[in-house]
């Protein structure tokens, strides 16, 4: 795969050097990638690659206290409100008026969030895995086991000293493996989210010891207070948006195996169309044999499906 010709390059963003790759020609219509975790920029490289042959040009930051991007002073104050305000910045630095955002987890509420508070800035929005979910409408989705990692990981000192036990390329491992099941991935009361995975389990054929590399290097250089701080310690921080509704073209993604799909009430809210109560102008496909990384696991269909999407728009 032709990764050597996505350049990179860093971006003095509010006072912190923020990394970002990018391929394709500046007067291009612009797609900017948001990743989640464990991810970083290199979970876009397929689809990067993709747009860019379809005359776009790509931009894939590493989220402030991710990957090649610095660390923030204080990550405990981590903030849904800093990562919109960066990604302005990005679009300001690099004097593009409107974009496209293609966001994955976590990063696909970032994209909402930014989609809501600037339309103007923003021409489509195609999310993987995360529909958009209301503040209000939250509530639906909160039961959650004790044992889930999403509970585990928010308490403080939990999930660092379950990391800590292990080498750092181990825990991206782990999480990789785990996450790409169509089991929901909770742990037994005597059990931490690390316990979850036998060491003896192989890596997903789709990702490659080499891939685990790469994650693996950027995680040992910027290890993982922040990124546990954004997103799990800051869900419940709120932005203010009052009866949000996202006006702009939306492309939902889905794996049909996805484990997130099994929290309540998650799946009937996409699939019966209820999502779009808060995103009229919304398209849901499902790849149904892919997984929470379903743009790793079948980077062909999901290519498709977005090029195709962005093609409509112009």
């Amino acid at each position: 795969m032709a990764t050597e010709k996505i350049e990179h390059s860093q971006l003095p963003i509010r006072g912190l050097n923020l990394h970002i790759a990018h391929i394709g020609a500046t007067g291009s219509p612009t797609v900017v990638f948001l990743h989640g975790f464990p991810e970083i920029w290199y979970t876009w490289r397929y689809q990067m690659l993709a747009v860019a042959a379809a005359g776009f040009r790509a931009i894939a930051p590493d989220f402030r206290g991710y990957g090649l991007s610095d660390q923030p002073p204080e990550p405990e104050k981590a903030s849904w409100k800093d990562l919109d305000d960066d990604l302005l910045a990005i679009l300001d630095s690099l004097s593009v008026p409107k974009a496209f955002i293609v966001a994955k987890d976590f990063g696909a509420m970032a994209a909402y969030n930014f989609a809501l508070l600037h339309p103007d800035r923003v021409s489509g929005v195609v999310t993987l895995g995360i529909p958009f979910i209301s503040e209000a409408f939250s509530s639906a989705f909160t039961e959650i086991p004790e044992g889930y990692y999403l509970s585990r990981w928010r308490v403080p000192g939990r999930a660092e000293a379950d990391f800590g036990r292990l080498e750092v390329k181990t825990v991206v491992r782990n999480i990789y493996i785990l996450f790409s099941g169509s089991e929901f991935p909770n742990a037994k009361e005597d059990q931490e989210i690390m316990d979850l995975v036998d060491p003896s389990t192989p890596l997903p054929p789709w990702f490659s010891e080499e891939d685990l590399a790469v994650y693996a290097s950027l995680y040992e250089k910027s290890g993982f207070r922040y990124a546990l701080q954004m997103p799990y310690r800051s869900l419940k921080e709120s932005l203010g948006i009052t009866n949000p509704k996202v006006e702009v073209p939306v492309l939902l993604i889905m794996g049909g195996k996805d484990y997130v799909l099994k929290l309540a009430g998650y799946e009937d809210y996409i699939r019966s169309g209820m999502v779009k109560e808060f995103v009229p102008n919304l398209d849901i496909k499902f790849i149904e044999e892919g997984s929470h990384f379903v743009q790793e696991q079948y980077p062909d269909e999901v290519n498709e499906l977005i090029v195709s999407f962005l093609k409509n728009q112009i």
